[in-house]
């Protein structure tokens, strides 16, 4: 506790020069699909390819949004999330995981599913909040779109970063992932249940319901539908599939 605490100051900090932007042009876009790849390959995740840049096909979907994280108008990280539900239900965990995923799509459910997090190497280094800062994007989608839940698909070795400061639960153990070397495994926080803990661990975390709706408002790429009905499920236990 005694480093936690001032941790957590540091990170609410970072705020103070921190802007949130959705890619929305070819070139912002470019710059987030280089930096995956050079962040991908230093791990040995992706193969190499001569454009040296990483995209696929679901950073078109209508459900998608792109965000670049800058640091004192630096291309510092980056994160993807796709905003599943009834209406829009197609995302990568949705056709990787459909076991697991589907059922909680078919319930009526909207769950926010985050990938394709990086952060710039040297920064890493010199910024060791910049994870935090980054995952915030997807935690501000998940309160503005009243996710039930929020996934991660995420490496064996990553998952005890999501486990222990997040509450995310594990579902499955690391399965092959499309475009990815190495297997994956899929996480899930219950929201309403873990948000305010959050929050209260974490206060960079809080936001405004006018810094979402600056963020959230406009359309990633056109078509999409709020899930926003009146009547919201209530997310209770997941499935945890077999081994």
């Amino acid at each position: 506790m005694r480093n936690e605490q001032p941790f957590s100051q540091r990170l609410t900090g970072y705020l103070q020069n921190v802007d949130y932007r959705v890619a929305t042009d070819g070139p912002e876009r470019e710059a987030l699909y280089r930096l995956r790849y050079a962040c991908y390959r230093r791990e040995g995740t992706i193969s190499s390819n001569p454009q040296k840049r990483f995209t696929d096909d679901y950073d078109q979907m209508n459900n998608c949004w792109l965000f670049g994280i800058y640091l004192d108008e630096e291309l510092v990280s980056s994160i993807r999330f796709h905003v599943t539900s009834p209406e829009n239900p197609r995302g990568p965990a949705y056709d990787v995981f459909p076991d697991i995923v589907r059922p909680m799509i078919d319930a009526g459910m909207t769950v926010v599913d985050p990938t394709r997090l990086v952060v710039e190497r040297t920064m890493t280094e010199q910024h060791p909040a910049l994870p935090y800062v980054t995952i915030r994007a997807a935690f501000m989608a998940a309160e503005y779109f009243e996710a039930e839940y929020m996934l991660a698909t995420v490496r064996r070795e990553h998952q005890a970063f999501y486990m222990r400061y997040f509450g995310f639960e594990k579902l499955c153990d690391p399965r092959p992932y499309p475009t990815l070397l190495k297997p994956i495994s899929l996480l899930a926080a219950n929201m309403p249940r873990q948000r305010d803990n959050v929050v209260d661990r974490f206060p960079i975390f809080h936001s405004s319901y006018t810094e979402r709706r600056m963020l959230f408002d406009s359309i990633p790429q056109g078509g999409f539908e709020l899930p926003h009905d009146g009547n919201r499920p209530v997310a209770g236990n997941l499935r945890v599939a077999n081994a």
